[in-house]
């Protein structure tokens, strides 16, 4: 590490849970981030700037003026871009020693079982039901960290799915999937915008510290925000043996 970065992370490296150590650890990791949306926006803005070595940003989205009320990686010379072009532009002017890899696609099955392979940690920043779902398969199946997080008019939740670990529920464990729920739509019920905030930097706090192995995780616990009120709660949930997603996936430890 050179005086330039011991500079930039010396915040981190005062902390003597992270220390040079740590912040060298992050420089070393990867993590796959769905959605460059409200969520990912502030997830991916502080991983980037806390030095996390490698992002991939996968969204096939444009930006779009309705999106800038809240997510904040863009802004209205954006407006007409690939949502991944205009995080990468934004995320390097953060933080230009860090790799930023774009990915306009779809978020298929073979295409997240062929990211998430490659990273250390991943974050659901995603507003699709279905979706959420693959990423769950593929994370089971890679025996992946998965912080997920969701946020609708005032209402938010963060969890944690440390799918590294054979006693880690997995997200069908806490929503089964039943072929007919979705996720309500911003355009059709709105967002609070600082909740997206909140939630996706709470993301971005979840990740660090499982990437470096410190504090305790969300896993098993479902913290969920009501905006208006400020008025937190949280769930415990554990393993369903029955779920079909994750009973038959035979984990590392």
């Amino acid at each position: 590490m050179d005086d330039q970065q011991l500079l930039r992370y010396s915040r981190h490296i005062l902390l003597p849970e992270i220390d040079i150590e740590g912040q060298e650890k992050l420089a070393q990791s990867r993590v796959f981030i769905l959605g460059a949306g409200g969520l990912g926006s502030p997830a991916a803005l502080y991983l980037a700037a806390s030095g996390i070595g490698t992002l991939t940003i996968c969204d096939h989205d444009h930006v779009d003026l309705t999106n800038l009320q809240r997510q904040i990686l863009h802004d209205t010379a954006s407006i007409g871009q690939l949502k991944v072009h205009s995080a990468q532009n934004t995320l390097q002017r953060i933080n230009p020693e860090i790799d930023i890899i774009p990915l306009s696609e779809h978020a298929s099955l073979d295409l997240l079982q062929q990211e998430i392979a490659k990273v250390d940690a991943v974050v659901d920043a995603s507003d699709n039901f279905s979706v959420r779902h693959q990423l769950n398969q593929a994370c089971l199946q890679h025996h992946k960290p998965l912080i997920s997080g969701a946020a609708v008019r005032f209402s938010g939740q963060i969890t944690v799915f440390d799918l590294r670990h054979n006693n880690s529920p997995c997200y069908h464990c806490l929503f089964p999937e039943t072929g007919d729920s979705d996720d309500p739509e911003c355009a059709m019920m709105g967002v609070f915008s600082p909740l997206t905030g909140i939630i996706g930097c709470m993301q971005a706090a979840e990740t660090i510290k499982i990437l470096l192995g410190i504090g305790t995780t969300l896993c098993g616990r479902l913290l969920t925000l009501e905006g208006l009120t400020m008025h937190w709660r949280t769930f415990n949930f554990g393993k369903d043996p029955h779920c079909p997603a994750c009973s038959l996936i035979t984990t590392h430890s």
